[in-house]
């Protein structure tokens, strides 16, 4: 059976002009009170104004117990490596061996390249960028000597805390290309898109495992995990408007048909949405995480019931 996941609304909480963190809090506790596997949190600095997910994912860590904790996805581009290697490894330590990288390139789009340029980080090198600086963090989670001659230099130094789990947290990757598969499985611990409809996902998949292999790795290791995004009602024209309108809010200046081809969406009745994740978990996914089109609360009760009648 699959573990289920939750993202919290961080970006969504911004867009009200609501910057609190103790609804967010709440949230959390309430969706691991109702069997949720894992609570995740989204990265932006002002492409998509939100929390930083690494400080707010510290607070969830305090205040729950068994949730993994993950980021959907962070962008380690954007980031001196050394400096996100202490900030991962100091919140897998207060989360007891929680935590899960989840990590992207980012979309090729106007306001995310403007994001990076304001970071002082050249957007076309962000590949480069991601695969060198996670290789360096997981270097300095070792715990030993590390001397880097690369585009950050470091000169036998020791990092610590090392991370709760040796050797860090998985590393998962999101991307839709067959090169981002390839790395996923060269390299990393976990396949994490958005993208793949059910009846896709296991040729895509098949192919990160193929990479695995080539490079010498277990393929039983990795994780495949999904991406989705759900407004779920009875009602299926009002669910229909929901999603619509959360997506055309969330991503402007994107028409929301445009979005649901690229990221993989339902709307409709309880039914249809158990069917439809039971789609992604007989296709391979072993790790579901879902965003709501609002009503948060309401959502988290039914995606629980649905668990219960689906025996995950």
């Amino acid at each position: 059976m699959p573990r289920v996941g939750y993202l919290l609304p961080t970006r969504e909480r911004v867009m009200e002009d609501l910057h609190e963190t103790g609804s967010l809090l709440a949230l959390a506790e309430r969706a691991e009170a109702l069997g949720f596997d894992s609570v995740w949190v989204g990265d932006s600095l002002l492409a998509r104004p939100r929390h930083d997910p690494l400080t707010l994912l510290a607070a969830v860590a305090a205040r729950t117990r068994k949730v993994e904790l993950g980021t959907a996805v962070l962008l380690p581009a954007l980031r001196n490596p050394v400096v996100l290697a202490q900030q991962v490894a100091t919140l897998d330590r207060i989360a007891e061996g929680r935590v899960i990288l989840g990590v992207g390139i980012a979309s090729d789009v106007p306001n995310i390249r403007a994001e990076f340029e304001a970071a002082g980080v050249p957007f076309e090198k962000r590949v480069g960028r991601m695969v060198e600086g996670l290789a360096l963090a997981r270097a300095l989670w070792t715990g030993k000597p590390v001397t880097w001659d690369g585009r950050w230099k470091v000169k036998d130094s020791v990092l610590g805390p090392t991370p709760h789990r040796p050797g860090g947290p998985p590393i998962w990757v999101g991307g839709m290309v067959a090169a981002a598969r390839a790395r996923v499985g060269k390299l990393y611990d976990g396949w994490f898109p958005n993208g793949p409809t059910a009846a896709a996902y296991p040729r895509q998949w098949q192919e990160v495992l193929d990479a695995a292999r080539a490079a010498g790795r277990d393929p039983r290791t990795l994780t495949g995990a999904m991406y989705l995004t759900l407004a779920i009602d009875e009602d299926a024209d009002r669910a229909e408007a929901k999603i619509n309108g959360f997506l055309k809010h969330y991503y402007a200046g994107m028409q929301p048909d445009q979005m649901r081809k690229r990221q993989m969406c339902y709307a409709g009745p309880p039914a249809g949405a158990a069917a439809w994740l039971k789609g992604y978990a007989d296709a391979g996914v072993t790790h579901l995480m879902l965003r709501f089109a609002g009503e948060h609360e309401r959502h988290l009760e039914i995606v629980a019931r649905l668990r219960r009648d689906l025996g995950w």
